[in-house]
Formats: structure tokens, sequence, C-alpha cells
């Protein structure tokens, strides 16, 4: 070795005894674990210092269980953090303006770490939420030859009596409308989070993300939705090193799992469990960290005409179960097992399990783990987990309708994006449309959206029309407290939502999101004025819908006319972006724009930046 290997490799040994590894054992083979842990935490679970979410809060356990694992099969284990925001606690302030960039730039500082780790054979991952999860993606689906293992960081757990982590968010907006007490607010406040660690108990960015993860293979098999802390969350730890050891030894690289066949099952499972919006964001992203081409628009609409939703879960519902009851009734691979059958899966791809897909499959249908935890949710719980993942015919028969559709209009030429199975079905007509014509109430700030909802000057019937949300205008900012509010608030959910931001995996009601162009690129949503006519159309059958602008000044005339008039009209004199936009985020918004914007996955495409870069030079 000394003749042969560069200092730093030797001086790495050094450092390895110096840390304390036993010197018998520094030439045992090195793997990285890497997390999202955030805050400091005793031995006996007390807080030393917070993180910044409870999903974060014990990843270090997992990590710990991971180590311990690889250290007892004599590999030497790394570990390294990137802790991350929470989209929660940044709702409504100049926070959200970073969080969808962070996804990117915590990615990057992934990937460097682990190339900084030049004799690692391998890496596991661990994270939870909402822009950890996905960047923890990206950095693993750029290992190619090496062998990666993604642990999901589980969920939180139900309080006994109170609210869920996504009603909790609107205690601001029900007290300002005298709905609730100031005690009640405080009491359920300090409920809402039954356990300290894991993701939030609805099928939201975070949840959606662990299901896409195990999907596309990265995971084992049913390790996403765990509940955090419990034994068979500790148990996926010890399982994916073991795993990621076995991988190296055979030579079985991450590559080998990522694949286009692979990532059209993860888009399958999206549709299947109603996931959230955010993931036509992520999934894209991760695709181009793979090397992969990345999903269009047509992609996701041909499987979203072909999938049913087979899960019951918050938001979406029509029971809302909590995700740990998803867990419960089987999560990814009981959904899997349904959709086997209609031949929307291709099982032959390969998952870090090393078996083919459909092997893990035959596993689970007979296996005691799956017999165990399903008999647990009928006597712990008294659900059928029939009620929570259903056969397609049952989901029909229940109501549940496809997952996404991309509405276009004259105010939308680009496109955009609803959730059409999360709209309240009293709103939807026979014939399984969804109707709303209003007057646009025009915000250029989610600050004086949220205050007109707040002071009740948001009336039945209106459309609200959010701009300068987009990543020129606020970094593509998640707006779930506009939404959250106008779910709450009785008059509201006949209050449609038009924004060139995006929403939360929570977001629930007839809101429209990252209509496209953005009002700070000339898209024609910057040149609606208060009081326009706004028809929305969405079929949650074809799977269809359209936006246009239809009247003005209380004349009405056709979408063509409307297209017209937009075309003629200025851009609104107040469009600007967020005077706290941080330098950080334009810069983002300037590098995603030059990389295929918003529908390529708001990415950093190298190629087409230093393409445009050496054009204008």
């Amino acid at each position: 070795m000394l003749l042969t290997e560069p200092s730093g490799n030797l001086f790495g040994l050094t450092q390895n005894a110096g840390m304390g590894w036993d010197p018998a054992r520094v030439l045992d083979p090195e793997f990285l674990i890497l997390s999202t842990h955030g805050g400091m935490r005793a031995e006996n679970g007390e807080a030393i210092a917070l993180g910044f979410h409870t999903g974060h809060w014990e990843v270090g356990l997992l990590v710990a269980e991971a180590a311990r694992e690889l250290k007892s099969l004599r590999a030497k284990p790394f570990a390294g953090a990137v802790t991350d925001p929470c989209d929660g606690r940044t709702q409504g302030t100049t926070g959200m303006m970073d969080s969808l960039p962070f996804r990117n730039d915590a990615a990057m500082v992934l990937r460097r770490l682990m190339r900084s780790l030049p004799t690692g054979k391998g890496f596991i991952g661990v994270a939870t939420c909402d822009k950890g999860l996905p960047a923890m993606m990206m950095a693993l689906a750029s290992c190619g030859a090496k062998p990666a293992v993604l642990v999901p960081g589980g969920v939180t757990l139900l309080p006994e009596s109170g609210e869920d982590a996504a009603k909790v968010q609107t205690i601001g907006a029900r007290f300002a409308q005298k709905q609730i007490t100031l005690e009640y607010a405080a009491e359920v406040g300090c409920r809402a989070c039954a356990s300290p660690g894991g993701g939030c108990q609805f099928l939201g960015t975070a949840a959606t993300s662990q299901v896409v993860g195990e999907a596309l293979g990265l995971s084992l098999p049913h390790t996403a939705l765990a509940p955090s802390g419990q034994p068979v969350w500790l148990d996926a730890a010890r399982r994916s090193a073991r795993t990621v050891k076995r991988l190296y030894e055979l030579g079985f690289g991450v590559r080998d799992i990522l694949t286009p066949a692979s990532l059209r099952n993860a888009m399958v499972l999206h549709a299947a469990f109603g996931g959230s919006t955010n993931l036509l964001l992520h999934l894209p992203a991760i695709a181009h960290a793979a090397g992969l081409k990345r999903p269009k628009v047509e992609d996701w609409t041909e499987i979203n005409r072909q999938v049913p939703r087979l899960v019951d879960a918050l938001p979406n519902g029509p029971q809302n179960f909590a995700t740990v009851q998803v867990f419960l009734a089987g999560g990814v691979p009981e959904v899997m097992l349904e959709l086997r059958a209609t031949g929307l899966l291709d099982e032959h791809v390969r998952t870090v399990s090393g078996d083919t897909l459909g092997a893990c499959l035959d596993w689970w249908c007979e296996s005691e783990r799956r017999r165990a935890l399903r008999k647990q949710l009928r006597e712990q719980d008294g659900i059928d987990p029939t009620d929570v993942i259903m056969s397609p015919d049952r989901a029909r028969s229940r109501g549940l309708t496809s997952t996404v559709c991309f509405p276009m209009g004259n105010l939308a030429p680009e496109g955009s994006v609803i959730k059409c199975t999360a709209i309240d079905s009293s709103l939807v007509g026979k014939d399984n449309v969804y109707r709303h014509t209003g007057p646009a109430r025009v915000f250029v700030t989610e600050t004086a959206a949220i205050h007109a909802i707040k002071s009740g000057r948001v009336a039945h019937g209106d459309v609200i029309v959010l701009i300068c949300g987009g990543p020129a205008g606020a970094g593509m900012e998640e707006i779930y407290q506009i939404t959250s509010a106008l779910k709450q608030l009785p008059h509201c959910k006949h209050v449609a939502v038009l924004t060139d931001a995006r929403f939360s995996g929570v977001s629930t009601g007839a809101c429209i999101g990252h209509i496209s162009p953005e009002a700070l690129a000339g898209g024609p949503i910057g040149k609606v004025r208060e009081g326009d006519t706004i028809e929305i159309a969405i079929d949650r059958a074809a799977l269809t819908g359209a936006l246009h602008l239809v009247g003005e000044a209380g004349e009405l005339f056709d979408a063509e006319e409307g297209a017209r008039r937009l075309a003629q009209r200025e851009p609104r004199p107040d469009l600007a972006p967020h005077p706290g936009l941080p330098e950080d985020t334009r810069l983002w918004a300037a590098l995603v724009t030059a990389s295929g914007g918003v529908w390529g996955g708001c990415v950093y495409d190298t190629d087409q930046i230093i393409h445009r870069l050496e054009r204008t030079s």
C-alpha cells in the first residue's frame, strides 16, 4: 500500500485509528451512511438541541443501528449528515423561498460527501421528509456501479385524542374565524405530533417520497411508512446494512436497479396511492440524476388514466386513514399485489433485495409479517385492511378516482396540475366533472391572500388567483396555509385556487398549481384582473381539464375570445418577485429555467446551462 496508494488513502487510515477504530481492522471495506439527522438528543431521548422537525429527530437511531450491523459484519461504517428544513415550519414565511431550492443544494452536497470517501464501497441513505428524502434519492441515484440502499425514516403516530399534523396547521385560520378557542388551539397544538420521530401522519410529500423510494427498488420491501422508534423501524436499518454489503459482494450497483421500467413502476405506485403532486418535480429529478429520460406530462397522464387510486389515506379520503395504518395494512407491497393482476407493473425489475420485484411480491403474499401486521390493524384499531388498501373494483365502488390531471387553457397554455382525486365529491357532478365559474380575487403575495381569507374577505364562489409564487417570484413556494384554511372554513369549499406556486402534498380541494408560464415569465396568469370571470372544468374520469378567462367587467365571452383579450393586455403593473427573495434562490431559478423548468423537475442540467452560457457569450 505504501508504494501504490495515494497519500490521502494512507492518511485516511491514520485518521480512522485516531478516531478509535481498531488498527487491526482499518482495512475492512468502507461504507458511508448519509442521513438528514437534525437536533441533538440525550440517550434517554430528552432534547438537548431541537431539530427542524420530527422527521429527522430520530433518524440518528437508524444510522447507529445500521453502523453497528456493518461493524458486526466486519465492515467499516462512516456517517455524515446534511440536515433538512421543515415545510410545515416555513409555511407562510420567507423560509419557504428556500424550500424547493434546498433540494438541489442538498443533493449536490450529499454527492460531494459520497465522492469525498473515494475508498467507499457503497452507501446507505437515511431520510424522511419533503426535501431531504428527494435530495437523498437524487444523490443515491447517481451512484452508478456502486450499491446504495435507502432507509426511509418512517412516520409519526396519531394522538389518542386531538388533531393530525395537517389539520392542526389551520388553528390560526379557525381561531380568526372564531371556530375554536385559544385553550383548544393550545391543547391540540401540543398533541398533534404524538411520537417524537417520523414524517407527518398524512400522505403528503414525505410519505409519498417514501412510497416512491420503495417502488423504485431503492428500499427493502415494506419499509416505507414504518412507525418511527418502533422495533420494525429499527429492523429496517439492520437489514439494509446487511443488504448493502451483500450487494457490494455481488457487484450489484444502483444502475442495475434504477431503469426506465423501475421509474415507471414508481409512477404507477404514485397514482395508486394518490400521492403528492410535488413528486411531479421530484421523480423527474431522480431520473435525471440516474441518467434516465425524465418523464413528461404525457407520461403521467397515460399512467393516471390506467391506474386507479387504491389507497384510502389522509388527506384524500374517504375515511382518511393515517400513514401508519397504511403500513399495517401492507404498505407498498400490498398495493403492488393489487396492481399485479392488472398487468400494470413490471415484475422483472431488480430491487436492492437482490431479487426481482416479482419474487419480492411472492414472498410478501405468503409472509408471516403480512399476516401479523394486518391482524394487528384489525385487533388494535378495529380497521379492516381491505378498507385501507383496496382492490380496483372495491376502490371504484367507494368512489376513488385517478390521482392527477393537467388542465390547459388560455390561462395555462403550457399546463398546470390538480390533484383531482382530492376535490370534494359534493362539488362534482354526476358526470364526474367539477365545474366552477367565478370572479377572480387576485393576490401577488401569499401574505395578502391569507389575510383576506382570515378576515372573511374571500366569498363563496370566488377564484383566488395567487401569482408571483413561481420559481422567479418566490422560489416556487408551497402554499398549504391557503389551501388548508379554505378546507377548514365552511364557506370556502366553494372557493377555487389558481397559482403559479405549488401545493403541499396534503392539500385538498379545487387547487390548480404549477400554472405555466409563471406570471413573471410573461404567462397570461399574470394579466388577470380583479373581478375577471374565470371558468374551470376538471373531468375526473377522462383526466382532462381547462381553465379559461371567460369574462371581464360584467361581459361574458368564450375561451377563444378570452385568449385574444389576454394577448392584448399588458402584464399587471404590480408583478414583482417577493422583496425578500434570496439571491441564492434567484440563482436557483435561473439555473432550473435553463434546465427544463418546472416540467423538467427543477433540476440543474449542466449541459443545457453551459450551452446557454456559451450561446450568450
